[in-house]
């Protein structure tokens, strides 16, 4: 009688490791047939599940229904999200993926939509702070009655940290992965970002005017390059520059900035254009609008962001198209201020890459950005008094791949297309107030909110987890947030 000896066959290719129960002959006769028939196997069309046709990978995202972002206007049904390490590996039907890949962790979201992460591309987070505390205000009493005063007082370190970090909780909550932000102490909100796992463009403040952080242009100047050369090459941290607005940089320091820009490849971002008396006030003083000095002093380009726009010209658009510079769309901030309208419609038109930000959530009051969307939308057709001029699609473009083409990296961000980073959101379409549901592109603009939002991934790493956050510890946020509240409370008494 023949007897056998009991191993295993092991199998490797560069994708995984496949372990194969195999016997072996003592005489050798039964491994050359078992040899034989395994190659042939392999070579046979039928599509088995060996070493060849199964790849290993972190996290398989089942979704009812995928918006891709790109190709544009796309909602796929029953699709599946590879992941492998920080990136996309494949989008692919749910089908598909069964035969051909092999995850560690699946994640089944049944009534979800999955698409790229939102980029909230203007704000300033650590104001989260200041949320309803001058409100129905205009513009300029707003910040020389209220704001200023109040930042000169309670502005410091450790207010920026917890401002940042509410900031950072409400966004990743309502679906944002990556956020803008210009305001002080921007080492702060860099290192806080970065703790957090969450990608933010970090703009710090210029203007020619002493604050906390600085004594003046030369000073903040400094310290921007130096927060530059710190972040360089970071792949969460984008380090830029923050002149405030033309009517508070004077032409010295917006000079230096350009060339800052040009030796590093930082990006500009600057409020433009936000309110009537800001144009007007430049026409008396200089006889040009604001747009005209920057692109003068080579300001305005395709590293430039510029940040409201609800006062556009033809002449402004067209000095827009010829620099290839971005505009920051912030409608709720814009009307809750009654500072304008930008015609966005417009805008597209003409060739302008135009992205979302909430601006801060003292003059929003939320930095929910599926929000800010839905008003986008609805103020665009108004504008151009054409119910088509910002479709669905569109605005959802805004919120990310436009907002990834703004910070230079639409080759990383903004669509779910395999090789990008995975920074990824899911949003839950079960509920009541979003059924039944025909579009889910549309529901997502005009019926949805960001509380809906129940997976968040940034580098592949878990931010949201069934609605709660990974990383950020809430109760303990929430004590830091009251004592602050209490000493606003006892200032605004006083």
């Amino acid at each position: 009688m023949t007897r056998f000896m009991t191993r295993f066959i092991t199998l490797k290719t560069a994708s995984i490791t496949v372990i194969l129960p195999g016997y072996i002959s003592l005489s050798g006769a039964f491994v050359h047939f078992f040899v034989l028939n395994l190659i042939r196997c392999r070579r046979c069309k039928a599509r088995l599940m060996t070493a060849d046709t199964i790849t290993a990978a972190d996290i398989r995202i089942n979704a009812r229904w995928l918006i891709p972002i790109e190709p544009y206007g796309v909602v796929l049904d029953h699709q599946a999200v590879i992941i492998q390490g920080a990136k996309i590996a494949a989008v692919l039907p749910m089908a598909r993926a069964d035969r051909e890949f092999r995850t560690r962790e699946t994640i089944d979201l049944p009534h979800h939509v999955v698409m790229p992460g939102l980029i909230n591309m203007h704000g300033h987070a650590a104001m989260s702070l200041f949320r309803g505390m001058a409100d129905d205000l205009p513009l300029m009493t707003w910040l020389n009655d209220h704001i200023w005063p109040a930042e000169g007082r309670f502005i410091s370190e450790q207010f920026i940290a917890d401002g940042t970090q509410l900031a950072m909780a409400e966004m990743l909550r309502t679906g944002t992965t990556t956020f803008s932000d210009m305001y002080f102490f921007p080492e702060i909100v860099a290192q806080m970002a970065h703790d957090t796992g969450m990608r933010a463009q970090i703009c710090f403040p210029l203007l020619d005017f002493p604050t906390v952080w600085g004594s003046g242009p030369d000073e903040y100047l400094s310290k921007g390059a130096a927060l530059i050369d710190t972040w360089k090459g970071d792949d969460y941290i984008m380090p830029a520059i923050g002149p405030h607005a033309p009517y508070t940089v004077s032409d010295g320091p917006l000079t230096e900035a350009v060339a800052l820009s040009e030796r590093t490849g930082a990006r500009i971002q600057i409020h433009l254009h936000e309110t009537e008396f800001e144009v007007a006030d430049a026409m008396e003083k200089l006889g040009k609008r604001p747009t005209e000095r920057l692109a003068e002093l080579g300001v305005l380009g395709a590293r430039t962001q510029c940040v409201h726009m609800t006062q556009v010209s033809d002449s402004d658009i067209a000095l827009l198209t010829d620099t290839g510079a971005h505009v920051i769309h912030c409608p709720e901030s814009n009307l809750k201020l009654a500072s304008g309208l930008c015609p966005v419609h417009k805008l597209m038109e003409s060739g302008v890459n135009l992205a979302i930000g909430t601006d801060g959530a003292a003059s929003n009051n939320d930095l929910d950005l599926f929000g800010e969307t839905r008003t986008a939308a609805m103020v665009a057709k108004v504008v151009a008094n054409d119910a088509a001029a910002l479709s669905a699609h569109q605005a959802l473009q805004m919120a990310t791949l436009n907002g990834a083409k703004a910070l230079g990296r639409d080759r990383e961000l903004g669509s779910l297309v395999p090789g990008k980073l995975a920074d990824i959101i899911a949003i839950d379409l079960s509920d009541p107030y979003i059924q039944p549901v025909y579009d889910p592109a549309s529901h997502l603009v005009y019926s949805n909110h960001g509380r809906a939002v129940t997976h968040s991934w940034i580098n592949g790493v878990p931010q949201v987890q069934d609605g709660k956050l990974t990383r950020i510890d809430v109760p303990d946020l929430m004590l830091r947030v009251e004592g602050w509240a209490r000493q606003i409370r006892q200032q605004q008494a006083d």
